[in-house]
């Protein structure tokens, strides 16, 4: 018996009026894929990934998650479920000290409200669970620096901290390197590969030595839908897409 897709997604459409973003998408993620969707600007990356995380409507097709049809999920629903995602654009709470960002996810995975008569344990349990989750992303020593203060790679490796607060088992992360210099970006590699290790992970990158880096699986999109999937090397040696999407020497 093959190995069984942890997500399914077919004939997936959005229309946002009469203009149509994405057209016939189907794309199978199985547990344990690096998966990078890549492709160019307007290819409509973003809006998949919308779609996966409930905030945009499906306008037809389904999306399946374990077995579970989940189309039309809300956000919240989602990510309770075991799917959370990063933004293209930096989305931490800058006057938040760096564990008061991460905190409250923790809060809400244990299902923990502000109140006066918490339980001290879930508390410290929360607050342990917290410290070990900026540990992983390389920011225990900045716990308590305002999140605004902190460099530009760093806010991303801070975000990736939030993503993976929750203990997702699918990660999604929309160009989590865009911006970045070249150190900062060598260093997000190693930072998403040791923080996504033993779940499923799908990116969204315009950096090709990130994709090569990261990947096992690459989906190519062009308007909307699918053009190519396939291991790296294939994409690679693949003169089409070598031309359009990764340039030629």
């Amino acid at each position: 018996m093959g190995k069984q897709a942890v997500l399914e997604v077919t004939d997936l459409y959005k229309n946002f009026g009469k203009l149509k973003i994405i057209n016939r998408f189907s794309l199978s993620v199985f547990e344990g894929d690096r998966h990078a969707i890549i492709g160019p600007n307007g290819a409509g990356k973003t809006t998949i990934f919308n779609l996966l995380s409930g905030l945009h409507k499906v306008s037809h097709g389904s999306i399946v998650f374990k077995g579970q049809d989940i189309t039309g999920f809300p956000p919240h629903q989602i990510n309770r479920i075991g799917i959370a995602r990063s933004f293209q654009i930096t989305n931490v709470f800058p006057k938040l000290s760096v564990f008061e960002n991460v905190r409250p996810v923790l809060l809400s995975k244990h299902n923990v409200r502000y109140n006066l008569f918490k339980r001290v344990s879930k508390m410290e349990k929360i607050t342990r669970e917290s410290l070990a989750i900026l540990d992983q992303v390389g920011l225990l020593e900045k716990k308590d620096v305002p999140a605004g203060f902190l460099s530009y790679g760093e806010q991303r490796a801070l975000e990736v901290g939030i993503t993976i607060a929750s203990d997702p088992e699918v990660i999604l992360l929309d160009e989590p390197t865009a911006g970045m210099s070249i150190e900062e970006t060598h260093k997000a590699i190693d930072l998403i590969d040791r923080v996504t290790r033993g779940k499923t992970l799908i990116i969204i990158e315009h950096d090709m030595d990130v994709v090569f880096s990261i990947a096992s699986v690459i989906t190519v999109m062009h308007y909307g839908t699918v053009i190519a999937t396939g291991e790296p090397e294939t994409i690679r040696d693949d003169p089409q897409i070598k031309k359009i999407y990764l340039g030629e020497k």
